[in-house]
C-alpha cells in the first residue's frame, strides 16, 4: 500500500521573498519552523480547540520534506537601501527648545534589502508522511492554511491549502526536493519540535506585558524563542556528506611534516591508520566484535571469505598535498602530508567527534620496525594544498586511480582483438562493447559512493590510464590490496550537470584512499 502524506502549499503572489535565516543570509527553502509560525498565527486568529490538536500533532512529526519552485536568485544583485529613523526625537526637540539648530534626517539607519527573486507563480510545499490518513485532521488543517496570507515579511503575500495526497501523485510534483538528513546537509533550517507551541504562546504573553502602566515599572524584554530544532536539508540530487576531521601527519618530534610517497606507500599508510584507530577501543568502549566490523571492515567471522560489512565503517582517506610547484608545472600533487578520517553509514554525529578527538595526538607506527614514525595533528580542510577535495564544483578528476568494481572484461573479449580474422568494423564493435562496459562500471561506482542517480547517469565520464593532473602517475603503478589486484584500475574525469560537494572517494578501493578526486575551479584547469 502506497503511503499518504499531508501536504501544505504555500502559493507566492508576488515575484520575491523577504524571509531571512538566523545570521541573516537569505532563506530557502523557507523553513518548516516559518509555516508552522504561520498556522500559529492563523490558528489564533480563528479560535478552536480542534486547530491546537493539529499544530500538536505536527510539532510532534519528524521534519518534513520540502519541493521547491527554484528560485530565479538567491543572493540578487538588485535590491534597495532603505533608511529607519532613530528614536532620537526627544533629544532634537530637546535642542530646538535650546535654540539650537538640529536636523532628524541626520538620525537614521540603513536597512539593505536584497530579497530571494521568484519566478512567477512559484509555490512551496511540506510533505509530511501518514501512516494513517485519519491521523490528523484534514478540515482543521486546510483551515489554518487558508488563513494564511503573509509568508516571510508581511508584503511576501501568498495562498496556502492544505490536502492528503497518495505516493503517485508526491512524484509527480515539479520543483526541487529537499530532504531532512542527519548531516551533511547544504542548508540548515528551523523546524517546530514538541514544546514550540507552548513557546511561542509564552513569547505572546511576554510580548504583551513587556511594558506596563504602573509607576516605576521596568521594561521587561522579550525572550527569544527556545523551542526548536535545526534540520539539515540536502537537494535530492546532492550527495550526502559525511562527517570527517582531517589530520596533519607530523613527525614524532614535531619537526616538520611527516611524507608518504602516494603511488607506493598510500597503501601502507591507510593501514597504520587502521592499526591507530584499533589502539583508541578501550577508551572508547569498543569490543573485538566492534573493532573487526568499524575499524578494519571485516564482516565475516574469522577464517572466511571477506565479507562487505552491514553498518557504519571508517574510512581512511590520505590526501595527497596539490601544491604549486614553479610555472612549468603549476599545481601539482605531491607527497601525502594530511589524511582525513570519515564515515560510512548512520553513525551519531557526538560518536565521530568522540572518535576525532580520541585520534588527535596518536602515533603511526610502522608494521616493520614498530618504530612511529608520525603523529596525528587535527587540522582545518581549507588548507591550500588540500581544499580542493573538499570544495565544490562541477568538474572533478582523479588524484589516485579507480578500481572498477568489477570485471571490466568478463566475456575475454580482448582477446578477440587480436584475431586477425576479425574484420575493422568487428574489432571497433569490441572495443565498443568495452567502454560501454568500463562507462557502466564507473557509475556504478558513483552511485555506490553516494552520489545521486540522476547525476550519476548523466554525468560525462573520461578514463584513462595516466593522470589528468601534473603530478599523477600511472594508474597501474599505485599499490593496492590483494582483493582488488584482479580489476582493472582508471584515472577518470567526470564533469556533472550540477555542482558537486567533496570529498568524493569511489570505486573498490574507495576505503583506503583509491579513487580520490579534486574539484577542478571553474574556467580553470586540472
Amino acid at each position: 500500500m502506497q503511503p499518504n502524506y499531508l501536504m501544505i502549499s504555500v502559493r507566492f503572489l508576488l515575484e520575491a521573498f523577504h524571509g531571512r535565516g538566523d545570521q541573516g543570509e537569505p532563506e530557502w527553502p523557507p523553513s518548516p519552523l516559518r509555516l508552522f509560525q504561520a498556522l500559529v498565527n492563523a490558528a489564533a486568529r480563528q479560535g478552536g480547540a480542534e486547530t491546537d490538536r493539529a499544530l500538536e500533532w505536527i510539532e510532534r512529526q519528524p521534519a518534513p520534506n520540502i519541493v521547491a519552485t527554484p528560485p530565479a536568485a538567491v543572493q540578487p544583485r538588485d535590491g534597495f537601501k532603505s533608511f529607519v529613523p532613530d528614536n532620537v526625537g526627544d533629544l532634537v526637540a530637546k535642542s530646538w527648545s535650546g535654540g539650537k539648530e538640529n536636523d532628524i534626517s541626520k538620525y537614521r539607519t540603513a536597512k539593505e534589502i536584497r530579497p530571494t527573486r521568484l519566478p512567477e507563480d512559484a509555490v512551496v510545499r511540506y510533505l509530511w508522511p501518514l501512516a494513517d490518513a485519519a491521523a490528523v485532521n484534514l478540515p482543521d488543517c486546510r483551515r489554518m492554511a487558508c488563513a494564511i496570507s503573509a509568508f516571510g515579511w508581511g508584503i511576501d503575500m501568498v495562498v496556502a491549502d492544505a490536502a492528503v495526497v497518495g505516493q503517485t501523485e508526491t512524484d509527480a510534483l515539479v520543483g526541487e526536493r529537499w530532504l531532512p538528513c542527519a548531516t551533511g546537509g547544504s542548508v540548515a533550517l528551523r523546524a517546530p519540535v514538541h514544546g514550540t507551541l507552548a513557546d511561542l504562546r509564552s513569547r505572546y504573553e511576554a510580548f504583551l506585558s513587556r511594558i506596563s502602566l504602573v509607576k516605576d515599572a521596568v521594561f521587561k524584554p522579550v525572550p527569544p524563542l527556545a523551542a526548536f530544532a535545526i534540520s539539515n536539508y540536502r537537494k535530492s540530487s546532492e550527495m550526502a556528506r559525511a562527517p570527517f576531521a582531517v589530520f596533519a601527519l607530523r613527525k614524532p618530534d614535531d619537526s616538520a611534516f611527516a611524507t608518504f610517497a602516494t603511488a607506493r606507500k598510500g597503501l601502507h599508510l591507510s593501514g597504520m591508520l587502521r592499526h591507530c584507530a584499533t589502539q583508541i577501543a578501550p577508551q572508547m568502549g569498543w569490543d573485538a566484535k566492534r573493532v573487526a566490523a568499524f575499524v578494519l571492515g571485516h564482516g565475516e567471522p574469522r577464517k572466511e571469505s571477506h565479507t562487505p560489512v552491514d553498518g557504519p565503517r571508517l574510512v581512511f582517506i590520505p590526501l595527497p598535498s596539490i601544491e604549486y610547484q614553479g610555472k612549468i608545472k603549476g599545481r601539482s600533487v605531491g607527497p601525502i602530508r594530511r589524511v582525513s578520517v570519515s564515515v560510512t553509514g548512520n553513525l551519531d554525529p557526538c560518536e565521530f567527534a568522540a572518535v576525532a578527538r580520541a585520534l588527535d595526538g596518536q602515533e603511526l607506527i610502522d608494521e616493520k620496525t614498530k618504530a612511529p614514525v608520525a603523529y596525528l595533528c587535527k587540522t582545518s580542510c581549507d588548507e591550500g594544498a588540500i581544499n580542493r577535495y573538499f570544495a565544490q564544483a562541477r568538474e572533478w578528476v582523479s588524484v589516485t586511480p579507480i578500481v572498477l568494481p568489477g570485471h571490466d572484461d568478463p566475456r575475454r573479449l580482448r582477446r578477440k582483438l587480436n584475431e586477425a580474422i576479425l574484420s575493422p568494423h568487428e574489432k571497433a564493435a569490441v572495443v565498443e562493447k568495452i567502454e560501454s562496459r568500463i562507462d557502466a562500471l564507473l557509475r556504478k561506482a558513483m552511485r555506490q559512493a553516494g552520489i545521486p542517480a540522476a547525476l550519476a547517469d548523466t554525468a560525462q565520464i573520461q578514463w584513462r590510464g595516466s593522470g589528468f593532473m601534473p603530478g599523477v602517475d600511472l594508474a597501474m603503478n599505485y599499490a593496492i590490496n590483494e582483493q582488488h589486484r584482479r580489476f582493472r584500475r582508471v584515472h577518470c574525469r567526470m564533469i556533472f550537470q550540477e555542482p558537486v560537494r567533496g570529498p568524493l572517494c569511489m570505486g573498490g578501493g574507495r576505503y583506503a584512499g583509491l579513487g580520490l578526486f579534486a574539484a577542478v575551479p571553474e574556467g580553470g584547469s586540472a
